[in-house]
């Protein structure tokens, strides 16, 4: 059973406006405007924690980079750049850097280089 709404306010704010397009349900600004997204880092010790999986993902090995201290779109390039250091695919993913492969030493190094401070994590 749907309730319906006795004003416009009670509908929890402007969607979508010809002036500015579509609008960001949290801040309310136009959607290529939008604040929300783009200054968020992860709260965290500020150490990159790298490890090895394959749990989950039929048997394939991933080397996963967690904890980096960097905003989306920084995040994005690094993966970017680490994908390319390490000459294999791999993708971002919630805030997760995932690299094909057992990548563990060179993603190491590589973050070490870049100045962040690294750790392996897990066996």
């Amino acid at each position: 059973m749907v309730k319906k709404a006795a004003s416009f306010a009670a509908l929890g704010g402007l969607v979508y406006s010809t002036d500015g397009g579509r609008h960001c349900p949290d801040c309310n600004q136009p959607v290529d405007a939008c604040i929300c997204k783009q200054t968020q880092i992860p709260a965290g010790d500020g150490i990159a924690r790298v490890r090895r999986e394959t749990k989950g993902r039929g048997g394939k090995t991933v080397t996963t980079v967690t904890g980096v201290p960097l905003a989306e779109a920084e995040l994005k390039e690094l993966a970017s750049a680490l994908k390319k250091r390490c000459g294999c695919g791999g993708g971002l993913k919630d805030g997760v850097i995932e690299i094909q492969g057992d990548m563990v030493d060179l993603l190491l190094e590589e973050l070490a280089k870049r100045g962040f401070k690294a750790k392996k994590s897990g066996g």
